[in-house]
């Protein structure tokens, strides 16, 4: 599953190369990387996402073989495990999101 979210920060990427850099104003303020006068585009900010949830991710994934290894207390490992859902309960809804936009565009009339 994290080789999964690990291919589409790769794919984002890939992306984010190929298309044309657009400024998201409205996702400015949001963005931590985003310095005052500087601004983050999309391609960025969904790679840092991706990032984040591969992260978020891997700590669950940790945290669950700590506490079957009796390393991490029960409370640990729900919370690394809540976070981890959570997580990828955004990156569906993401992916989602995209898919409705793909179809959409395509839907349009040239």
């Amino acid at each position: 599953m994290i080789d999964a979210i690990s291919s589409i920060s790769a794919f984002v990427e890939r992306a984010g190369e190929a298309a044309a850099s657009s400024q998201v104003t409205s996702l400015q303020k949001a963005a931590p990387v985003a310095q005052a006068g500087q601004s983050a585009d999309f391609g960025d900010m969904m790679l840092q996402v991706a990032a984040k949830a591969t992260e978020t991710l891997k700590a669950g994934e940790a945290a669950a073989i700590s506490g079957i290894q009796g390393k991490a207390s029960v409370q640990q490992v729900v919370e690394a495990v809540m976070a981890a859902e959570q997580t990828l309960q955004t990156a569906i809804a993401i992916r989602d999101k995209v898919v409705a936009a793909y179809l959409e565009i395509s839907r349009m009339a040239i």
